[in-house]
């Protein structure tokens, strides 16, 4: 009889991570706020928006409500799917990186060719090779197993196929979506089990790389020497950085009030997208910048336990996904709080699930639900179901 209980409350126990969904919803609707508080001013300054002070709300708003319905959607197809599909998304992903560069076809905001113009919303395809990336390594990454100790058979073709996607990354450019790419594959490859040497060779590599990119061209130059002194010119190169300081210096413990920023009112720019954290810091305090991290933390914390989970059930591919996945948002979140911080030079790089941006929340919602489809397919293998 004790058995039979047991075995019915594992039937009917939870079939996926109400925990990872609930935290998840709540750094949307908390980014949702603060995307509201933090854009009033902005929208109400532009007159092409018609002094609408509820703008980027009701934008945002709509971004949700279509990332969370796609998001649904993702949760309902199944990982083999996925698996199946990994290599032709990622040469959709490459096709619409080459189409950004394109004159005509790819919209120029800000100095960088990011964005295609689908009329009503500007799509971003960074954001969505991010993904496609995570899936295409972990695909290879279980299809190459046998030979993953090999330079030329294993790592070179991966290798190849990253240069490509950086090049094309750093033509627009989008250093920070190269970076985040280099560490998600980097990630992938390393857990899967690639030789020792080829990852001490490959990271002193990138380090060099990336020196190199940031020395040659003066306008990343130009962040980094901002980055390691706002002060000195702090109407310059450090103008962003200093007053996203004052904001968090503004804040202290528990913040000025929830739209009681003074720094959104057109003092720092990107509020409602790479330097929402800033506002957070002001309005919010330090306790709410805490609750952030720690949200973020939960997320990272979550996706590694799934992955364990998925291993112990022989399913490689989902544990490198769900890997993946994880060292993505942490990563992404790490750098944005650092540039908003003052730990790391700015970067356009947006706080994942809570800047506004439609592009970077849907890809973000399609992740987390593969995420929990992961979780949820591991729950029906231990429950003895097929998944």
């Amino acid at each position: 009889m004790i058995t039979a209980m047991l075995n019915r409350d594992r039937i009917n126990s939870p079939s996926y991570d109400q925990s990872l969904l609930w935290v998840t919803l709540i750094l949307l609707g908390l980014g949702l706020v603060m995307v509201y508080s933090a854009s009033i001013a902005i929208a109400e300054s532009d007159k092409a928006l018609g002094y609408n002070s509820s703008y980027y709300l009701v934008r945002q708003a709509i971004f949700l409500v279509v990332s969370l319905s796609v998001g649904f959607v993702a949760f309902n197809v199944p990982m083999a799917w996925w698996q199946k599909m990994a290599p032709y998304l990622f040469l959709v992903g490459l096709a619409l990186l080459v189409l950004v560069l394109i004159p005509g076809i790819g919209k120029v905001v800000g100095g960088s060719r990011r964005w295609l113009s689908l009329f009503v919303i500007n799509l971003q395809p960074s954001e969505f090779m991010k993904l496609f990336a995570a899936m295409y390594v972990a695909d290879y990454t279980v299809r190459k197993a046998a030979v993953m100790d090999s330079f030329t058979k294993g790592f070179m073709p991966m290798l190849m196929v990253m240069l490509l996607v950086g090049g094309l990354l750093l033509n627009e450019p989008d250093f920070g979506a190269f970076a985040v790419i280099a560490a998600i594959s980097i990630s992938i490859l390393w857990l899967g089990g690639i030789n020792a040497r080829i990852f001490g060779g490959l990271i002193v590599l990138l380090v060099v790389g990336f020196v190199f990119l940031i020395w040659s061209s003066p306008y990343r130059l130009e962040r980094v020497i901002g980055f390691m002194d706002p002060w000195a010119d702090p109407y310059g190169k450090g103008y962003q950085l200093s007053h996203a300081l004052i904001a968090f210096g503004r804040g202290e413990w528990f913040g000025v009030g929830l739209g009681g920023s003074v720094e959104k009112l057109l003092y720092l720019p990107e509020a409602h997208t790479d330097f929402l954290l800033a506002v957070v810091a002001e309005e919010l305090g330090f306790v709410g910048v805490l609750t952030v991290i720690g949200l973020f933390m939960w997320i990272l914390i979550r996706a590694f336990g799934i992955a364990k989970e998925a291993i112990e059930n022989e399913r490689y591919f989902s544990a490198l996904l769900a890997q993946g996945l994880g060292v993505w948002i942490g990563v992404q979140s790490i750098i944005n709080m650092g540039v908003n911080m003052g730990l790391l030079p700015t970067k356009g790089l947006t706080l994942p699930l809570m800047s506004f941006g439609g592009s970077g929340i849907l890809a973000n919602c399609i992740a987390l639900a593969i995420l929990l489809r992961i979780d949820f397919e591991n729950r029906r293998l231990q429950k003895g179901l097929p998944a």
